[in-house]
């Protein structure tokens, strides 16, 4: 420190934590990677909506002139349980979605080890698909989310609160 200023700040040279040798995921991957895993679930939700009366009760409630908040978010819980379902082995296994694993891609936390399971369904899918159930503000803060993407580092949301990354599968 300096005797003339002592609220100079120190004079350290900081570096950032790299993680490794890992590299960041393209952010046109991430989005090929979701665009499958959204495509998946559309083939799985959408005939099962149907089945269940999901497209004939929101028409009569829209008719009524009223909101079926109560039957979106039921079934907005259905497809998380479904997601969880669909992506349990692959995300047990490598830290990948089946979109991230065709477009050769994964999770990874800050050092660059694949994250434990709870963290990823936890802290990241909980996250980034619950939030979206919560009715005009959900779709706010999902649309921060996937546009934090455009950072220098790639980190969405989700991936700061979950502590993850995404780089290129090895």
């Amino acid at each position: 420190m300096d005797p003339q200023n002592p609220y100079q700040s120190p004079q350290s040279e900081l570096t950032a934590h790299s993680g490794g040798d890992q590299e960041l995921a393209e952010r046109g991957t991430r989005l090929v990677a979701a665009i499958i895993d959204g495509v998946i679930m559309m083939v799985l939700m959408l005939p099962l909506m149907a089945i269940g009366g999901y497209f004939t009760a929101i028409m009569q409630a829209a008719q009524a002139g009223q909101q079926a908040y109560g039957l979106q978010i039921m079934w907005g819980l259905g497809g998380l349980l479904l997601f969880f379902a669909v992506q349990y082995l692959p995300l047990s296994q490598s830290g990948q979605t089946w979109g991230k694993r065709v477009m050769k891609i994964k999770i990874v936390d800050q050092d660059g080890n694949k994250p434990d399971l709870a963290t990823l369904m936890g802290k990241r899918y909980l996250f980034q698909q619950g939030i979206g159930l919560i009715p005009c503000l959900g779709a706010i803060i999902i649309l921060v989310d996937v546009l934090m993407i455009f950072r220098e580092d790639r980190r969405c949301l989700h991936d700061q609160i979950a502590g993850t990354r995404v780089v290129i599968a090895r």
